[in-house]
């Protein structure tokens, strides 16, 4: 039922699809999510944060975005500010990337232990042009580009709206084997939400930073998901070393790469568990109480 209104209403004028398709997504729970995500290749969640988290999160970005550190091409944006590394910069900033409401539906659509694959701000200033469409993480050339390799989210902390640079893309596009999408593309669509809004899509749905033909910048950040063999977009465990890592949670601490791949061992490092380098006290998933130190492996592995 969910998948017959959402098709039906993919076909009514630009402006018009998207707030008919936001008043579906709000009544949705976290199932009828992904069933959206599987069928339109995205769903939406409206005011997911509260004023104050809204105002919290722009603070914490504050000092980054002074205008000075422009896009370096036209993919980046010449007239956008791009921040990485977010959550070595404020422990605030985590609270999207670990926000309940959306793990509870990247739980369900990639494989367990599954790390941040890429995490950053972009303001888009007045001035700013299309991006190129693009996909975010097909896997690489020898996988499926249609299969779930990675979950994208975008939160918005400028309302989304038709002239400011909102997020454009193309429903149903994760579906797409030899296709791809043209520059004036009829089947686009703009993400039209108020700020404290978040979109959820998979990688391999087609998808652009719009224009910005406003007289404001307008803010988004951008947490990115993958499965958990595949390398990540930005090298997380460097990005954010150990002693950044250690004010996170152990979630946010997990995602980065603090973490292995189970069944088995996969991320370790010097034989021992990653998370080591954050907790010396930490005893490992197999430990059973027994304490983990440097070259100590049980018959299940390394600890």
């Amino acid at each position: 039922m969910l998948s017959a209104i959402l098709v039906k209403q993919c076909k009514i004028s630009k402006s018009a699809t998207i707030f008919d398709l936001n008043k579906v997504f709000f009544h949705m729970n976290t199932k009828e999510h992904i069933a959206a995500i599987g069928d339109q290749g995205y769903t939406i969640i409206e005011g997911l944060l509260s004023e104050d988290e809204v105002s919290r999160i722009r603070l914490a970005l504050e000092p980054y975005l002074q205008g000075d550190l422009m896009g370096r091409n036209d993919f980046e944006g010449f007239q956008s500010e791009r921040v990485y590394a977010l959550l070595a910069k404020h422990p605030d900033l985590a609270l999207i990337v670990e926000h309940p409401s959306v793990l509870d539906i990247v739980d369900q659509l990639l494989e367990p232990d599954y790390l941040l694959y890429a995490n950053l701000a972009i303001n888009c200033h007045p001035g700013e042009t299309n991006q190129d469409f693009h996909r975010d993480n097909t896997g690489g050339n020898t996988c499926n580009p249609t299969d779930i390799h990675g979950i994208s989210t975008i939160w918005n902390f400028d309302d989304f709206t038709e002239t400011n640079g909102a997020t454009e893309l193309i429903p149903q596009s994760h579906k797409w084997l030899d296709e791809y999408p043209t520059e004036d593309d009829p089947r686009t669509i703009k993400v039209i939400m108020p700020q404290g809004s978040v979109l959820i899509f998979t990688g391999s749905l087609y998808h652009r930073g719009g224009a910005n033909n406003s007289n404001r910048p307008r803010l988004a950040i951008t947490p990115q998901y993958c499965q958990p063999w595949l390398r990540q977009l930005e090298t997380m465990v460097l990005s954010v070393p150990p002693e950044k890592a250690r004010a996170l949670s152990s979630r946010v601490q997990a995602l980065l790469g603090y973490s292995v791949r189970a069944p088995g061992f996969m991320g370790f490092v010097d034989g021992v568990h990653p998370k080591r380098l954050i907790d010396p006290d930490y005893e490992g998933r197999h430990a059973r109480g027994v304490p983990t130190f440097r070259g100590v492996r049980n018959s299940q592995g390394y600890k």
